[in-house]
């Protein structure tokens, strides 16, 4: 125990180093975002946990904005792709090009090879764009004909999407999705926060500085990744995970509006999440509350309902609240 309390605290004292860095990225962000507290908090998680987040909410609301801030603040390589109907596979990985003077094909590497990504209104692209991302967000790396390229590090898409019952959009596969860390909700704001968006569009939009560099972001993952968890906290993150699939055997009623539960992915990014949540609250180890946090971003995306649950009008964040209200707490 003692040896814990030791790691734990020298834990502390290397996030306490590394704080002032990520105060420094939210007060740049905070330039040009005003409020989205909460969304400004998944794009660090996802940052600190080297995952992917889906960002989805009505037109308007700084999703496109906050990325760019977030890559703005960053000292890495920015690229954007905007997701429309006549999008190519070949548009985000590349292509082999000919080359009749030589008889050979070069390579063209597309704009996926970047370290953040921004695929902007990423349902408005066929399933067959988006097969184009699978291998790229799970092995980071894209294989073009016969020759396998590693996508740059750190690598990390950012995707931004309108509800998909909006016209002129196609639902993500589930495949895809179940790679995506996080799904983040995001909200209107407030009507102080309105006020001041008003006030600030007649400024001229302010610069950013890039305030994180790629030794100290690798650094602060480092430091996530040591974050200590007790055997009792990653149980119930099991518990929770598994409630989705089998709610019966916790005692939940749920079975008749869950067709299928989440993934082992949805474990493993519940502990990542928790990790990072931990890291930016300036504690060495995670609590049950940092996963009742992010529990609802984590797993909103990965539950499919029946048409049951659908015909009650019953939506995953229903469930997951269900869930985080009886799977028994440490």
């Amino acid at each position: 125990m003692a040896e814990e309390a030791q790691r734990i605290d020298e834990l502390e004292q290397q996030i306490a180093a590394l704080t002032p860095v990520f105060v420094a990225v939210r007060e740049e962000i905070a330039k040009v975002v005003v409020g989205q507290q909460e969304l400004v908090d998944r794009l660090l998680v996802g940052l600190l946990a080297d995952g992917h987040l889906l960002l989805e909410g009505l037109p308007g609301l700084a999703k496109t904005t906050a990325v760019k801030a977030l890559a703005a603040t960053l000292d890495a390589q920015f690229t954007r792709i905007q997701f429309t109907p006549d999008l190519l596979p070949a548009d985000l990985v590349g292509t082999q090009i000919y080359d009749p003077k030589t008889g050979d094909f070069h390579t063209r590497k597309g704009p996926l090879f970047g370290n953040i990504v921004l695929a902007d209104e990423i349902n408005r692209a066929p399933a067959k764009v988006q097969s184009a991302l699978l291998e790229a967000m799970e092995e980071r790396q894209v294989t073009l004909g016969d020759a396998t390229y590693p996508l740059p590090s750190p690598f990390l898409v950012l995707a931004t999407q309108n509800p998909i019952e909006q016209e002129g959009t196609y639902p993500l596969p589930e495949a895809q999705v179940d790679r995506f860390l996080m799904k983040v909700r995001v909200s209107y704001p407030g009507r102080d926060e309105e006020r001041e968006i008003m006030r600030r569009d007649i400024e001229a939009p302010p610069a950013l500085q890039s305030v994180l560099g790629p030794e100290q972001l690798r650094s602060s993952r480092r430091v996530v990744r040591a974050v200590a968890m007790e055997q009792v906290v990653a149980n119930y993150i099991l518990d929770l995970v598994r409630a989705t699939r089998t709610p019966d055997a916790f005692g939940i009623e749920l079975a008749s509006l869950v067709e299928y539960g989440a993934s082992p992915r949805a474990s493993l990014a519940l502990s990542g999440a928790s990790r990072a949540m931990a890291f930016l609250d300036g504690r060495g180890f995670v609590t049950p509350d940092d996963v009742k946090a992010v529990a609802p971003d984590v797993l909103r995306h990965r539950i499919l309902l029946t048409y049951e649950a659908e015909a009650m009008e019953v939506d995953a964040d229903a469930v997951i609240q269900d869930l985080l209200e009886h799977v028994p707490t440490p």
